[in-house]
């Protein structure tokens, strides 16, 4: 009775939030775009790079309000959540251009605020006020736990980290789970021990080797000032098949903490942030699956399906299917396609969307209209033919960053080299499968290490006079036009 109880004053709370929304975009139309992905899927730099190339004049023809000259001016303006910090924009912006090195990842939520003053169609001078909202992929794939019971990922856990190549890297752990008994009276220091050894176990899954993309509880990699709290020390166990958890038992401590989680992080952000998204882009840093294998692609493959579940939470009441969650358009956008020669960008496009039918399929009834894109939101690298012999190469050029190495080679950071990516195949399968592919860094020995892609540091520009720079890009033009292009007609 008190869980349905609180659902009903949730259920209140996010409806008169969504009330003043709409109110407040009635009178100044606004945007709510949030980006997201999981680590190193490059959202700091697309932000930066959408944000530059709309105030400083960037190249985007796709992108028709700006390319036809209907977009007077685009500027920044204060945040407007006193509770959520500002989108670091301008030290990112120095970092890309000045220092040549990659911004930070995305460790917690932010924000920035951008006005854009358009022309409409008609002729007709309007605004359109775009907030961008920031935050971690891995706090996405939380959402899903909101309609799942303690006992339900605890066995899904379990299950999952008994395949491969998970089970070797969750041996300490399974360990330390066998000595463990959930009817057994609760343990402090045992949820201690589970906690860090099951933490241990995610962040050698997120690993370049093996690139697991499935992972939440996400603030065990991101704790945050929540490490150390009672929210984020469980562990799954080894339950009874029936049952519930008898008091003081430890599986009755695992589940409190597990409802606890939920509580203090997953519903203050599906409440706050995420149910008041209009627009959603989901980075995918596909080639670092590519690296590591076939089972890191099927590993993505669930965490998408994952993610767009997380779109359709909350629809089983009237309220619910009103106000929340209210995105209408989402983008997956395969990034860094700049380390593909152009030849493969429709190849890696037809790999994500592969790698997200089944969750589009799935997410049908959410309403929102969804596509996908490869691109590179700041191209590192340019394209070349190399000779080799009779044969010409399609290849790139970039400069690796340092301590990259290749075939024994190691970069300093300064010499800018051509590489040859290869083709990535034409039946997207192929990759899931490991037929006609290469192993990736998962199977690979220290002698037959396959590491196809290199890391590469954003490109030395030049200024023109006195005006900034523009960032080169690849397809960032028609991702702004699936996401807000329509919002300014």
């Amino acid at each position: 009775m008190a869980s349905r109880f609180s659902d009903i004053v949730e259920e209140a709370r996010l409806s008169a939030r969504a009330l003043l929304d709409f109110g407040e975009h009635i009178f100044s139309p606004a945007v709510r775009l949030g980006v997201t992905g999981l680590s190193r899927s490059g959202k700091t730099v697309f932000i930066t790079a959408l944000i530059h190339g709309l105030t400083r004049g960037g190249r985007f023809p796709v992108f028709e309000p700006f390319a036809t000259g209907r977009i007077a001016r685009a500027r920044l303006e204060p945040q407007p959540d006193d509770a959520v910090p500002r989108f670091d924009y301008e030290n990112h912006l120095h970092s890309l251009i000045s220092e040549r090195q990659w911004p930070n990842s995305t460790v917690d939520i932010s924000e920035l605020r951008l006005v854009i003053e358009y022309q409409r169609q008609n002729g007709a001078d309007r605004t359109l006020t775009l907030d961008i909202v920031d935050y971690p992929g891995e706090w996405l794939l939380d959402l899903p736990l909101l309609n799942k019971s303690y006992e339900q990922w605890s066995r899904e856990s379990l299950a999952l980290s008994r395949e491969r190549p998970r089970a070797r890297l969750a041996m300490q752990w399974h360990a330390q789970l066998a000595t463990l008994n959930a009817l057994a009276r609760e343990n402090e220091q045992a949820a201690l021990a589970g906690a860090r050894l099951f933490t241990d176990y995610l962040r050698a899954c997120r690993d370049e080797r093996f690139a697991m993309s499935l992972l939440p509880p996400g603030r065990f990699l991101m704790p945050g000032n929540l490490a150390g709290s009672p929210a984020l020390t469980f562990t799954p166990l080894d339950l009874p098949n029936e049952g519930v958890a008898p008091d003081g038992s430890l599986w009755a401590m695992m589940e409190r903490r597990y409802e606890a989680y939920k509580d203090v992080v997953v519903r203050p952000f599906f409440r706050d942030h995420f149910a008041r998204l209009d627009r959603q882009v989901v980075l995918v840093d596909a080639l670092s699956a590519f690296n590591s294998g076939p089972e890191a692609l099927v590993d993505l493959e669930a965490a998408l399906e994952g993610i767009l579940e997380s779109f359709r939470i909350g629809r089983s009441t009237l309220l619910s299917s009103l106000f929340r969650p209210r995105i209408d358009r989402i983008l997956f956008a395969a990034t860094k396609a700049d380390h593909l020669h152009h030849s493969s960008h429709d190849r890696l496009e037809a790999v994500l969307r592969r790698t997200v039918a089944k969750a589009v399929t799935r997410a049908a009834d959410t309403g929102a209209e969804i596509d996908v894109v490869a691109l590179a939101a700041v191209r590192a690298t340019r394209e070349a033919q190399v000779q080799r012999g009779r044969d010409k190469l399609p290849s790139i050029l970039g400069t690796p960053a340092p301590g990259e190495i290749v075939n024994g080679e190691a970069f300093d950071g300064a010499t800018e080299v051509a590489t040859f990516p290869g083709d990535l195949p034409a039946d997207p399968q192929q990759l899931f499968t490991g037929a006609d592919a290469f192993r990736g860094l998962a199977s690979a020995t220290a002698e037959t290490t396959d590491f196809r892609f290199l890391r590469f540091r954003p490109p030395q520009l030049e200024s023109v006079g006195t005006e900034a720079p523009a960032l080169p890009h690849i397809r960032l033009d028609r991702a702004l036009q699936f996401l807000i292009g329509d919002r300014l007609q």
